[in-house]
Formats: C-alpha cells, structure tokens, sequence
C-alpha cells in the first residue's frame, strides 16, 4: 500500500469557533493505482490534498506514506517524505520565468544534492519523457499552457516519485492541452507511477481508474448526483 490514511479530521480554529474541514476521512491507495478525487469547491479536496503532500499535517488520525508513518516528523523529515516520495503538478504551472524548461525541471534536483552534470542528464531525460526534447532551451513565456504544463509534469517526475499528486491540473489548459496532459498521466501510469489528481470535472477524473468522491469533507466512493452539480 503506498498511501493510507485512516479516520483523518482536520479543524480549523477560526476565533472561538472550531471549523472541520475534512471529518474522519479514510482512503487507501495501492502503488500503481490511477485515483480521481473529485468533488465541488469548498468540499475540502484542497484540505485534503495538502494532508497527501505533506504540506499539512491532520488534527487526528493516521497516515502511512509508503508504509512510514509521517504524522509527527520534523520539518526536515517531512520535507524529505516529499523529496523523495511526492511529485506534484499544479493548475497553475509553478514554473520560474526566467528559468529555462531544463533548469526549471532540475530544480528538485538542487535539493536532493544532485550534481549539476547528473541534474541536467536527468532534467533532459524528464523533458524527452514528457515529449518536450526540442524545447529545452525555451523559457516559460515561449511556451503554450500545455507545454508549460508538460515541463511541470517532468519536474515532478525527475526525481522519479512513487506518487504524482496532481491538482486541477487542466483547470487553465484549453480542450486539447486537456486531452493531451491527461494522456500523458495515462502513459505515466501504464509505466508504473500512481497517479492521485484532485478535481471537480467529471469529465476530467473519467480518465482515473478509480473515483473517490468529497463533499463537505467527508469521502465516499459511491457518487452523490445531487452534491456534485
């Protein structure tokens, strides 16, 4: 199992008030799975999604990542969790604009203490990867959305993660990007990677092998029509 998370709450303190955002939520991921969380705005899929990064921590429960418990870690160790486990692609690109596609795909490299010969070999294998070879050399503005979001998609795979967690990750790419980015987790997936996207497009998360459903922070896996229109 690469991922369990069981009877997670997450509260926030808002004045005197307690807020829950994700209420005793349970999901299990096998490696290899391709999952969809879908679910309309202000469901906590967001809350949840920074639970699956390590970028947040759960009021209660547990969370094994790859069979080690993460809840507890220092900052250092979860900033190393994430390193090495999670790569993540996100609706808006992230990508440094004065950074080359190959310097911006090697960037994770930096941190795991990667030479600058081997970030480069690896940051132009990432990029052939993702069908980008001939545009290395092009900063972010000489790209289009899909290529900006394909050069994502190699950063976050360069240091070759168990999970690709991906968030509305066509939410700014136009209909054939679209089709193009989601072709391309398919590929990743077929080759091995769990794929997690977080969205609240059902056309989009048809694309997933499996759907999980939020809404008003609680996860199902049977659909509710009413609460997703």
């Amino acid at each position: 199992m690469i991922l369990e998370l069981n009877d997670i709450c997450k509260d926030y303190i808002t004045g005197k008030l307690v807020v829950p955002a994700l209420k005793d939520v349970t999901l299990h991921v096998e490696e290899g799975e391709y999952v969809a969380i879908m679910g309309p705005s202000g469901s906590g899929k967001s809350t949840l999604m920074n639970i699956i990064g390590c970028l947040d921590e759960p009021t209660s429960g547990s969370f094994l990542l790859n069979g080690k418990n993460v809840i507890g870690l220092s900052e250092n160790e979860i900033a190393d969790e994430r390193l090495n486990n999670i790569g993540f692609v996100f609706q808006t690109f992230q990508l440094l604009p004065k950074q080359t596609a190959l310097d911006n795909v090697a960037l994770p490299l930096i941190y795991a203490g990667v030479s600058k010969r081997e970030r480069r070999a690896r940051a132009a294998v990432a990029l052939e990867r993702v069908g980008l070879a001939e545009r290395m050399d092009f900063l972010p503005t000489q790209l289009s959305g899909g290529q900006k979001q394909r050069v994502a998609i190699a950063r976050a795979m360069v240091n070759n993660p168990k999970i690709l967690l991906a968030d509305e990750p066509t939410g700014a790419l136009d209909s054939k990007s679209s089709i193009q980015v989601l072709e391309l987790f398919e590929k990743l997936n077929r080759e091995g990677v769990t794929v997690i996207m977080i969205t609240h497009d059902s056309s989009v998360a048809r694309h997933a092998k499996r759907t999980v459903y939020i809404f008003d922070g609680e996860l199902s896996e049977v659909k509710r029509q009413e609460e997703l229109i």
